[in-house]
């Protein structure tokens, strides 16, 4: 998911060589130039002919610490909607494609798909720990510890699980909110505490069926589970998901996606949770 920030009719945009086809160019707004990713190729369909990009429109986003646009055909409108009407997509749909979610907006099944994906395609990241990172700690430390690890994005999932894995941490994977709230209630059905089986939980904030704030409420109000550390770990920032962060009660906020950044920050909370 990504934060919309401006939507507007195509500026004069300055082509880049073909040397990827996705980025379609950059354009010169407010002061700044920001990459435009040609959403029709990225995911498949047709691209948007040089003649044709005055028909356009361009979705200029917040995402992953960075200001990023996007070249559509068109924008219907703009809706603000409740993690509860997101569902996930249905069983059989596949996962060679860029659904990660559904929802039904008058009485029509709209398809949400996962950025993550798409810009891990176009523009791969660096994913690894380096090893200054590393030899700063007692890594052989971290191998006794579990992390709990709840994102929708397939891509997402896996960018955490390779850092942490990279310091040595066992990882468990659940691909919402609700699946981890679920596995956190039954794992403490025993009456032992979340903090027991986990040093530590990083979940997104925008998920399907349960979002990161409304599980991180959920269980910052149980008694099985309050004390487990919760990392909110997610692609948008700004001053609204800070007051949130504070507002649900969660331990930690981190944007998305620098493994150095997330490695360092977990191998120092529990260094310093287990003190």
């Amino acid at each position: 998911m990504f934060k919309v920030k401006e939507v507007l009719q195509c500026p004069k945009l300055t082509l880049l060589p073909k040397s990827n086809p996705v980025v379609k160019g950059v354009a010169h707004i407010r002061g700044g130039t920001i990459p435009v990713l040609d959403m029709g190729m990225a995911t498949g369909q047709r691209p948007v002919a040089d003649a044709d990009l005055d028909d356009h429109f361009i979705i200029i986003t917040e995402y992953n610490r960075k200001t990023q646009g996007f070249l559509v055909a068109g924008v219907e409108r703009i809706v603000n909607l409740n993690w509860e009407e997101i569902h996930p997509p249905p069983k059989g749909s596949g996962r060679e494609n860029y659904l990660t979610a559904v929802t039904e907006i008058d009485n029509k099944l709209v398809e949400i798909l996962d950025v993550e994906q798409i810009l891990a395609e176009v523009s791969p990241m660096d994913e690894s720990v380096k090893e200054e990172t590393l030899a700063e700690h007692d890594v052989q430390a971290f191998q006794q510890h579990k992390i709990l690890v709840v994102d929708d994005s397939v891509v997402a999932r896996k960018q955490v699980k390779n850092c942490l894995e990279a310091i040595g941490v066992e990882v468990t994977l659940k691909n919402d909110g609700k699946q981890a709230y679920d596995h956190l209630r039954e794992i403490t059905a025993d009456g032992t505490t979340a903090a027991s089986h986990y040093s530590m939980m990083i979940s997104d904030v925008e998920m399907p069926e349960m979002d990161g704030y409304t599980l991180t409420a959920k269980c910052k109000s149980e008694a099985l589970l309050s004390d487990l550390f919760i990392m909110l770990h997610t692609s948008l920032s700004g001053v609204f998901n800070q007051a949130m962060v504070k507002k649900v009660g969660a331990d930690d906020f981190m944007a998305k996606f620098s493994p150095d950044e997330l490695a360092e920050r977990v191998m120092s909370t529990i260094e310093k949770n287990s003190e």
